[in-house]
């Protein structure tokens, strides 16, 4: 496997195309999430839009342009600028497909809500993908193996450990250790998480793995991974109080207790 890392790498050829793609990637996708923040705030001339009174979401725009940019690298296979041209088309639509990736997975309208954060987690990790070509790492790349079939071999390996990982409830090692092979084993040996695949198949109620996880990922815990999603999903404001309700994070209390009022003088009691 070719691990050929370069913190900065030379951009030429391949590496001149991804870093095209991902820098239109990562500025569409910024964009993208100014422009819905100052919709739902109502700043700016920004609105959404709609075709017969329905709404369009931007991951219809990313999606034409996927299918686009697909067709004509298949049918025409450009190279020079032209190249160039289509792996910014092809990296502005997975952005605007990508931070709906909320939408795909429940089917419903969840941008602002909890679910919605699923959009964030899925545009970082395309990004963290992207970054990691960048830098040359490339697990596919079997040029120094002694031969196909070890090679093979490995491939396979390394790509069951981060499917470990990943169904251990840690998505972002699992997609490194694709390019990088020893975060793969990393995240293969660590706790899975609680409530991961991992753990419901694996971790016996009352056993102490599951103890374990459950005391390692204690409910409410948050990471780094958590307080950067929070940049991209956190509502720019919350929405204005009625009076005292319930939220969808709040827990509601027991009800106030209601005095009864003392009978009054010569009123038969009850």
């Amino acid at each position: 496997m070719g691990i050929d890392l370069e913190l900065v790498p030379e951009l030429t050829g391949r590496r001149a195309v991804v870093a095209w793609m991902v820098g239109a990637y990562l500025l569409a996708f910024l964009i993208t999430r100014f422009v819905t923040r100052a919709i739902r705030s109502g700043r700016g001339p920004f609105h959404d839009a709609s075709v017969g009174g329905v709404h369009l979401h931007h991951e219809v725009y990313g999606i034409f342009l996927l299918l686009g940019t697909g067709t004509v690298l298949l049918t025409y296979a450009p190279t020079g600028s032209w190249r160039s041209v289509v792996a910014v088309l092809f990296g502005v639509g997975a952005a605007l497909t990508l931070d709906e990736f909320a939408l795909w997975l429940h089917l419903e309208d969840v941008y602002w809500s909890r679910e919605g954060r699923s959009s964030i987690d899925a545009v970082l990790i395309a990004l963290v993908v992207g970054l990691l070509l960048l830098v040359g790492a490339n697990p596919f790349d079997g040029d120094d193996a002694p031969g196909e079939l070890p090679f093979a071999a490995v491939v396979l390996g390394n790509l069951v450990l981060a499917l470990a990982a990943i169904l251990k409830g840690r998505a972002v090692v699992g997609v490194v250790g694709v390019f990088v092979p020893v975060v793969a084993v990393v995240g293969a040996v660590r706790l899975a998480r609680p409530h991961s695949s991992w753990a419901r198949r694996w971790y016996p109620a009352g056993s102490s793995r599951q103890r374990r996880s459950e005391e390692r990922f204690p409910p409410g815990r948050r990471t780094r991974w958590d307080a950067l999603v929070d940049l991209f999903a956190v509502p720019p404001r919350a929405a204005p109080a009625s009076g005292p309700t319930v939220g969808r994070d709040q827990v509601a209390g027991p009800a106030p207790a209601v005095r009864a009022r003392p009978p009054r003088p010569g009123t038969p009691g009850p």
